[in-house]
């Protein structure tokens, strides 16, 4: 891929961001609506005559190439994209799509597995929907996230974006985001029309959503891919969810992030096979149905004030009355995780305020306007204290979590720069002021 032909991807991406989405925006398609619809292509279905299980994760099932879209628009830069085999939360065999992008005068050398932060519980919004042409309104972040690809594949990276939440969409279940990730790594290596092979260097890159698969990934990798775990040079990733029981005490009655605790609720319920419904008030089921395929797009600030008391009938008041809700938020706490083996960059903005987060929860405390600080402070020191001293941890205390990605991302790309050139990388163990408790919850009666 040439200088020009990357040029004019990132060239694209600012044009049909500034002028092809209005016309998208005034049809915007409603939660779980898109115009051009991928649930009846057969590209994205196992449907061979072997059982899925037969095959081992990171197997590729299918491939193709197709022109890389941006908004439904098609640009000069080709895309391959696989089906592959992977493994969902529960450890059952999934089936799942990624997408391989060649970097400029690329070697097969050296590459970046890109987690998107698409966050949406409709898998039409996936990151290789939006490539291959389709358009959503819960799709247009990976629309966006095109400025951030194009420096990469101008410095010579092939980049690899996987669907982290896999094909049922579970949003905020990290460990699937872990496998998804992994696996794609796994086919992205085994399939030659990509150049990339066992001995292509890795880096993991991602934002808020796209930092739990980064994170989960990096913990779950010696042990679940411990090959894959020998190619990562590192993990750079900003705006982390740790652990979600705080998450959702943090931004309850918040004025644009609550909409993320409906969306949470639905995406882990979900991954883990829990009817979370018949806890649910009268408006409660009605978030619930108007979010169960909704984005993050459908959920800010349209539901400004509202608590989880107003979700749920008045005995479940306390969310940890609830016991398979318990269960499940604590298999996605990465603070009961393993620690990653490689290098690590997390950045976490601190000025939640701006974002219409006001809340200063006990043992909390204050966060960017949807992640907490005082977890990502925490696990960055539980993995100092268990024995990985590479981990270099930034606070950003006056920056929201829009503002930090800004800030995060060219520091992130200059800290992988420095992974893939064999530069020690420097650490802040020692250093990380101290953070929340990340033990489990606990379960407690109704009331």
């Amino acid at each position: 891929m040439n200088r020009i032909t990357v040029g004019l991807l990132a060239t694209a991406a600012v044009t049909a961001l500034t002028v092809g989405t209005a016309p998208a925006a005034m049809a915007a398609p409603t939660a779980g609506e898109q115009v051009n619809a991928t649930a009846s292509d057969p590209f994205y279905r196992y449907d061979g005559s072997k059982p899925l299980s037969s095959y081992k994760p990171g197997d590729v099932l299918k491939k193709r190439t197709l022109d890389y879209h941006i908004v439904g628009i098609p640009t000069p830069v080709k895309a391959i994209q696989l089906l592959y085999r992977s493994t969902d939360a529960q450890g059952r065999p999934s089936a799942n799509v990624t997408t391989v992008v060649r970097g400029h005068r690329s070697d097969g050398s050296k590459a970046v597995s890109y987690q998107s932060f698409y966050d949406s519980l409709d898998p039409e919004d996936g990151p290789s929907r939006a490539i291959a042409g389709d358009v959503s309104l819960g799709g247009i972040i990976a629309n966006v996230e095109t400025v951030v690809l194009a420096p990469l594949l101008l410095k010579g990276y092939d980049v690899v974006i996987p669907d982290t939440e896999g094909q049922s969409a579970d949003f905020a279940a990290g460990p699937g985001y872990g496998t998804n990730t992994l696996d794609s790594i796994r086919a992205s290596t085994r399939a030659e029309e990509t150049g990339l092979n066992s001995a292509t260097r890795f880096g993991l890159f991602g934002y808020s959503g796209g930092a739990i698969a980064t994170n989960w990934a990096a913990a779950l990798a010696p042990e679940y891919a411990p090959e894959v775990n020998r190619q990562l040079v590192g993990f750079t990733e900003g705006g982390l969810l740790v652990d979600p029981a705080h998450n959702l005490k943090y931004v309850d009655g918040a004025l644009v992030w609550n909409g993320v605790i409906p969306m949470a609720v639905i995406g882990v319920t979900r991954s883990y096979g829990i009817d979370i419904k018949p806890y649910l008030s009268e408006k409660g089921l009605k978030v619930y149905n108007e979010l169960e395929y909704g984005s993050i797009v459908d959920a800010l600030g349209r539901y400004p004030g509202m608590t989880w008391k107003d979700m749920t009938k008045p005995e479940y008041k306390d969310p940890n009355s609830i016991p398979a809700f318990v269960e499940a938020v604590n298999k996605i706490n990465l603070g009961q995780a393993a620690t990653p083996t490689v290098p690590g960059l997390i950045g976490q903005g601190n000025a939640g305020v701006l974002e219409g987060t006001l809340n200063n929860p006990a043992s909390i405390g204050t966060g960017d306007g949807v992640m907490v600080a005082g977890d990502v402070r925490a696990l960055a020191r539980q993995y100092c204290a268990t024995g990985n001293k590479s981990i270099k941890y930034e606070q950003y205390n006056l920056l929201s979590h829009v503002g930090s990605m800004l800030y995060w991302a060219p520091r992130a790309m200059s800290w992988l720069n420095d992974r893939f050139a064999g530069r020690t990388a420097p650490t802040s163990c020692g250093r990380i002021p101290a953070g929340n408790s990340l033990e489990p919850e606990i379960p407690t009666a109704a009331k």
